[in-house]
């Protein structure tokens, strides 16, 4: 008996909770030549893809899935998975963005999931600007130094004493450590390059912008707890005390701290 699109899928599912991918994509094959409409058959085999780490092929499954459903979520979480692996750091958060705000509207609970991996996807964008930047500074320092070397021996070759000569050499060492020093502080300040925990949120884990504080003293950011009580309940995730969007107070001696600690650390915005 020939099994339906619906039974193939079916059985695609028990095979991935196998962690038989292979056997699991081979269904979902068949279910697509059988029906091609259903964006479900796309993303489940996107999931299997992304496990088995064929990004590209994940990619593909997608926006196929897209075609069919543009608001579906896990077609554009799946999508920011496999694009952030890539390396399309800009693309990726676009597509988990999506993919949060959908889960929003539709009011479906990924728990942590989307959130984690926006977390990352910014990280590993920040980390690859931070490289660019490093080796801009090792390009720059180099020139500088080139710099100093051919002024060094310019300046030599137009006197003719040891004593002008080992002047000159004094003044291009002391310029030399100058620059290093400069560069040497730069990646220092680079390395302490970190967010306090105080100022990040305890549901999103991100810089709060707008912090509240609740009857229980816990301090959150305004939209990730308004979000909360939204789609999970009325309490208070830490405590697990009742609590209502009314009761939320504006922490501003919290805000006060997080305006000066990004005045003072400009690297902030592009973390």
């Amino acid at each position: 008996m020939k099994m339906s699109a619906t039974d193939l899928k079916d059985q695609g599912n028990r095979f991935f909770a196998a962690r038989k991918y292979n056997e699991a994509i081979s269904c979902y094959n068949k279910a697509i030549v059988q029906n091609s409409g259903v964006s479900t058959f796309f993303t489940n085999r996107a999931l299997c893809q992304l496990k088995l780490k064929k990004w590209d092929a994940a990619c593909q499954d997608c926006r196929r899935a897209l075609e069919i459903d543009k608001l579906g979520v896990k077609s554009h979480f799946f999508l920011g998975h496999a694009l952030l692996e890539l390396g399309s750091h800009d693309e990726a958060i676009a597509s988990l963005l999506r993919a949060h705000d959908l889960a929003k509207e539709q009011k479906l609970n990924f728990g942590d999931d989307i959130t984690s991996a926006l977390r990352i996807a910014k990280k590993r964008r920040w980390n690859t600007i931070e490289e660019k930047r490093i080796q801009q500074d090792i390009e720059l320092q180099t020139y500088i130094n080139e710099l100093i070397r051919e002024d060094c021996e310019r300046k030599i070759s137009a006197v003719n004493s040891e004593r002008a000569e080992e002047e000159i050499k004094l003044q291009m060492e002391k310029k030399f450590n100058e620059v290093n020093q400069v560069f040497a502080e730069v990646d220092d300040k680079r390395r302490k390059r970190d967010i306090p925990d105080y100022l990040c949120g305890k549901i999103s884990f991100e810089l709060m912008k707008e912090p509240v504080i609740t009857p229980s003293g816990i301090t959150y950011d305004r939209k990730d707890i308004e979000e909360h009580l939204q789609r999970v309940g009325h309490f208070d995730p830490v405590t697990r005390a009742d609590l209502t969007q009314s009761q939320l107070i504006p922490n501003l001696a919290m805000m006060e701290v997080l305006e000066r600690f990004i005045a003072e650390n400009g690297w902030v915005d592009d973390y």
